[in-house]
């Protein structure tokens, strides 16, 4: 199957970890607002309970053939082990061989600050920066689809 015929379907997917989802889900929102406002395509709406399950989801999902285009959300912070680094180049390192090996398009909205503290200063601030973050995912997924639905 071709990548324009991939491309030109009429669905995407948003795959969302549900760890810190009080900040994710501004992410996903703001997501929601500016791909609607730059592309026609329905979003299906997908949670997983953390980063890891986020790779075999959109593998599954990829498989099905009816999604143009795969989001992928989520937070992964240092909750103070030595643990966050690996999980998000698990998570991205694995989201690109979906990509890869299924000819879908996937988008990481998966972020993983260097310093995230409990305090409501990094709360607030994170919650601000997902909704600008959402907004730049949304207009990256529709460009790219825009151009793959061309070649």
């Amino acid at each position: 199957m071709s990548i324009s015929s991939i491309a030109n379907r009429d669905r995407i997917a948003f795959v969302q970890a549900c760890w810190h989802r009080d900040i994710v889900d501004r992410l996903r929102d703001s997501f929601e607002t500016e791909f609607n406002r730059l592309n026609d395509k329905q979003i299906d709406f997908i949670e997983v309970p953390g980063a890891l399950e986020i790779p075999l989801h959109c593998k599954a999902l990829a498989d099905t053939g009816k999604y143009a285009g795969i989001v992928a959300a989520g937070l992964v912070v240092d909750g103070g082990i030595y643990r966050h680094d690996f999980v998000a180049s698990t998570v991205i390192d694995n989201l690109m061989r979906v990509q890869i090996d299924t000819g879908v398009a996937i988008f990481s909205a998966v972020l993983t600050p260097h310093h995230f503290h409990a305090s409501e200063e990094h709360h607030a601030f994170f919650k601000e920066h997902f909704i600008l973050k959402g907004k730049e995912a949304a207009e990256a997924c529709s460009a790219t689809l825009e151009q793959l639905a061309t070649l």
